[in-house]
């Protein structure tokens, strides 16, 4: 299975991104998609995750009252809503799927959970 994160870009202080993580191949066994975002010298940090049936869902707290994450059912992607964004938001954030099974906080919000990561989209923030 192949990623492709998309909607990134350059916004201002308090503008809003939506950044879609669409999938080519088989999700079969896609049992959790995740956001993180990394800037550079940093580790790869959690944003959100999701399990395959949208009953589950977690936001890190960082950015939890103004980031949601949600399956788009119609279009088989996993969408981060991002709002009231701030200069701090910004980096490159990758989408991930966990290919096996479990959901655990911790287990989720580990990058080294997940088995398949797409490339990246820059989200810049400017003040």
């Amino acid at each position: 299975v192949q990623l492709q994160a998309s909607g990134g870009g350059l916004v201002q202080a308090g503008g809003s991104l939506r950044l879609s993580c669409s999938t080519s191949g088989s999700t079969y066994g896609a049992y959790v998609r995740g956001w993180f975002r990394q800037t550079p010298g940093k580790e790869r940090e959690f944003v959100a995750a999701v399990s395959w049936n949208g009953i589950s869902s977690h936001v890190s707290a960082s950015v939890k009252d103004r980031f949601t994450i949600s399956k788009d059912l119609a279009k088989g992607t996993v969408d981060l809503q991002m709002n009231s964004l701030k200069p701090e938001d910004t980096a490159t954030y990758f989408c991930a799927i966990k290919g096996t099974p479990g959901w655990s906080l911790a287990l989720v919000t580990r990058s080294s959970a997940y088995n398949y990561w797409g490339q990246g989209t820059q989200v810049t923030v400017s003040s």
